[in-house]
């Protein structure tokens, strides 16, 4: 009987696919019987399935087949049926590098000594000899193969844990969920969050479960499988999000200071590293497009001339994808930063499941990047804050990197969140081809519906991309649906608010004619039917009078002061930033902000520490805070209600300017 999970649902049983991909029809008949029968004769948790196709089929089968778990090649007798073996290969693991694939050949063996070369073992989990006949051995090697794949370490011990149902004398103090069951005032949240909420809510007393910090069991082979699947040398989780992921990377290649290239438009953690680390900043223009307000990449020649002018920088800091989607043509860029040393960190808290369809690849690290950041809870499974730093950097300090991941990472990290880590990996690496499969085929239905409406548009490659990238062959992960919403009459805020408060939908983000949805495992075509339902109804109760707005063009970026951290620790002030908006304006042109200060959305900085403040930039954060729909900005301060902008005083700035060799 099938295993029962919420009302409704019921959980499948497994079945596994295996082709054994040869030009031989007899023997590969012959072989496949002789499996399918042993598998019949022993136990088959994973419901393992042998077919026999040719090389012609096999990338059919390999595309269209979800289930499909393993190949085994037939590199046949001919002198060169090894290489076309490997070609084969190389092809389908183009299409889905998660698959477990065997050669089966007669002679493999070259050089001294007999050994297996190293381009068969780099392409191939195990060999079998043609002439084998041991079958019980290969299904067994199969299947601990497809095991290794689908274990999941680190949520398993944990859970053989609780269920082992040990007295706890040691931290949490809630000693799992015990304080608070029998509480007449907070039992309510024990019921509400369940109990193994706090039963997995452990601490590092607990020796069997590993240490984040310093992991030699369970958590490090889940990050070994992490790595594995995800195609890094190495993997490390993190419990922080990853804003700490890239204040960790950053403090690895600029520790102490240096020369970092870094897109403008990039996460606000990056800009926190370059002041925790004195690094000096050189900041590229992000485009924007002026129809939807939307940030996108920056131009390749941008990148490639701020690379060749600063041949003392150390790292470039890449987003790709960016929060509407758009991905960079990453590999020539990174080719061009290594070819002149520098080191490439690639921010990819919004593609963690790129590597797993092959209309989303290449992702960073196929590209090459040394160092790539991921937000596994962005859109995987995993909890929120948890997210993975992947590392194929030929230099790596594994040594150095720990301690500098242990100066950021907490010494009481969430055992349920390495948990969803290790759970989310697994999901990936045995169905995210199918999974994501369906969300890219409910995509082409949301967004026909869409444009069905007759009011609303969502948004193509060609319509998001600037005029200024027209050439840089930047991509769309199309999971992020935009949607012009400019011919309802309503603001994306309106918008916004109608789905929510008549349609019970939450939308990922809005611009001031745009609102966006995720489209992500978790969809369902409940889910799907129910947006698009909203959406035929909105769209029949357009307003006439369109909505009249201009996107807000991010002021010019001025020139540095002094270094970041240098305005940040300094000796400062607070000037009025509203004060009768011309004297506020007067006081404040030519001060150096001593904060970052971040209008959100879309969270791109107006201000770094260290940044001459422009009459432009005031008159920009006048108009943000003005009206009714007055937008979020981080890094104000506010004294009785009056927004306030730290400043480096100005004997300050003049004495650390000329220290840093900044020009005053």
């Amino acid at each position: 009987m099938p295993e029962l999970g919420n009302l409704g649902d019921t959980v499948q049983p497994l079945e596994c696919r295996v082709a054994l991909i040869s030009a031989d029809r007899q023997l590969a008949s012959d072989w496949v019987n002789a499996l399918n029968i042993t598998a019949a004769q022993h136990e088959n948790p994973f419901g393992l399935r042998f077919e026999a196709v040719d090389a012609g089929a096999a990338e059919r089968l390999v595309r269209e087949e979800d289930k499909l778990q393993a190949l085994i090649v037939d590199a046949g007798t001919e002198a060169g049926g090894l290489a076309a073996a490997e070609a084969l290969v190389d092809r389908l693991h183009g299409l889905r590098a998660q698959l477990n694939v065997f050669l089966m050949a007669q002679s493999v063996f070259g050089g001294e000594g007999g050994v297996v070369s190293v381009s068969v073992r780099q392409r191939f989990d195990e060999l079998f000899d043609r002439r084998e006949g041991n079958f019980n051995q290969m299904f067994r090697l199969v299947q601990a193969f497809i095991a290794r794949r689908a274990s999941t370490p680190f949520a398993d011990t944990l859970k053989e844990y609780v269920f082992s149902a040990r007295d706890a004398w040691h931290t949490p103090g809630h000693s799992g969920g015990d304080s608070l069951r029998n509480s007449p005032w907070v039992g309510d949240f024990y019921r509400f969050m369940g109990e193994h909420i706090f039963n997995t809510d452990l601490s590092v007393s607990v020796q069997v479960l590993d240490s984040l910090l310093e992991p030699h069991s369970v958590i490090q082979e889940a990050q070994d499988l992490a790595a594995q699947a995800f195609g890094a040398e190495h993997t490390f989780f993190l419990t922080n999000g990853t804003s700490t992921a890239n204040k960790v990377v950053i403090q690895q290649i600029l520790g102490g200071g240096g020369k970092i290239i870094v897109d403008q438009a990039c996460h606000k953690s990056v800009h926190h590293a370059i002041v925790m680390n004195r690094c000096e900043p050189v900041y590229l223009k992000s485009t924007l497009h002026p129809e939807f307000g939307i940030y996108g990449p920056v131009q390749r020649a941008d990148i490639e001339q701020a690379l060749d002018a600063h041949g003392d920088a150390s790292l470039l800091v890449i987003t790709s994808c960016t929060y509407d989607g758009l991905r960079y043509d990453l590999e020539p860029i990174i080719e061009y930063a290594h070819e002149r040393g520098v080191k490439v960190l690639v921010d990819e808290a919004w593609y963690a499941h790129g590597h797993f369809h092959s209309e989303l690849r290449p992702t960073a690290l196929e590209c090459g990047a040394d160092y790539v950041t991921q937000s596994t809870h962005k859109m995987l499974s995993a909890f929120s804050q948890a997210s993975m730093i992947h590392v194929q950097d030929p230099d790596f300090d594994e040594f150095r990197f720990r301690e500098n991941l242990n100066m950021h990472a907490s010494t009481s990290p969430q055992y349920a969140m390495i948990a969803s880590l290790d759970v989310a990996r697994k999901q990936m690496a045995m169905e995210g081809y199918g999974r994501l499969k369906q969300c890219l085929q409910m995509v082409e239905t949301l967004r026909k519906a869409v444009d069905d409406t007759g009011v609303f548009r969502a948004l193509t490659r060609e319509d998001l991309i600037p005029a200024p990238l027209a050439d840089d062959n930047i991509r769309l992960d199309p999971t992020k649906v935009t949607i012009d919403i400019s011919a309802s009459g309503y603001s994306g805020k309106e918008m916004q608010i109608k789905l929510f408060d008549q349609y019970g939908i939450q939308v990922e983000k809005t611009t001031y004619n745009t609102v966006t949805v995720l489209v992500t495992l978790g969809s369902t075509e409940s889910k799907l039917l129910r947006l698009i339902h909203a959406l035929k109804q909105l769209a029949r109760s357009a307003r006439k009078r369109p909505h009249v707005g201009t996107p807000r063009r991010l002021p010019e970026f001025t020139r540095f002061t002094c270094l970041p951290a240098d305005a940040y620790f300094a000796d400062t002030e607070e000037l009025p930033l509203m004060d009768n908006g011309a004297l506020a304006e007067k006081q404040l042109i030519g001060r150096t902000s001593a904060d970052e200060i971040v209008p959100y959305p879309p969270g791109i900085p107006v201000l770094v520490p260290g940044q001459e403040i422009s009459a432009q930039i005031v008159q920009f954060l006048q108009q943000l805070l003005q009206g009714q729909n007055a937008t979020e900005i981080h890094g104000l301060i506010f004294r009785s209600d009056e927004p306030m902008l730290r400043v480096v005083k100005e004997v300050v700035r003049k004495k650390q300017g000329k220290k840093s060799g900044v020009k005053d």
